[in-house]
């Protein structure tokens, strides 16, 4: 059974950063996709930023520039760093995985950013 524990979210000013972390109970080194998604209250999922096992990177209008996704595979532990966060940010982030076909989540983590 695959588990994913997203942890490092919270209350933060606008301007301010955060740093997201997703450790899954699986080996990574071989997942081609891993992945942040995020859901604001009354909003639809968006996609937050996805990484690839080689390394490749793709990121939302919304946070290209400010976020910055990154993968341990070391520690089975993904990462989102996010700068200069903005009220809009504020959602529950998930991350996610994909194995053998089958989409694995996490529980998500409340971020909020107070203007």
């Amino acid at each position: 059974q695959v588990q994913l524990v997203e942890s490092g979210g919270g209350l933060v000013q606008a301007g301010g950063s955060l740093r997201l972390s997703c450790a899954a109970s699986v080996t990574i080194s071989s997942l081609n996709v891993m992945g942040w998604y995020r859901q604001a209250p009354g909003k639809q999922r968006e996609l937050v930023a996805i990484i690839t096992s080689s390394g490749s990177t793709n990121y939302g209008d919304s946070v290209k520039g400010r976020f910055t996704i990154s993968r341990d595979n070391t520690k089975n532990t993904m990462y989102l760093q996010m700068n200069s966060l903005k009220p809009e940010d504020t959602a529950v982030y998930n991350c996610t995985l994909v194995q053998r076909g089958l989409q694995y989540w996490g529980q998500g983590t409340q971020v909020t950013v107070s203007s």
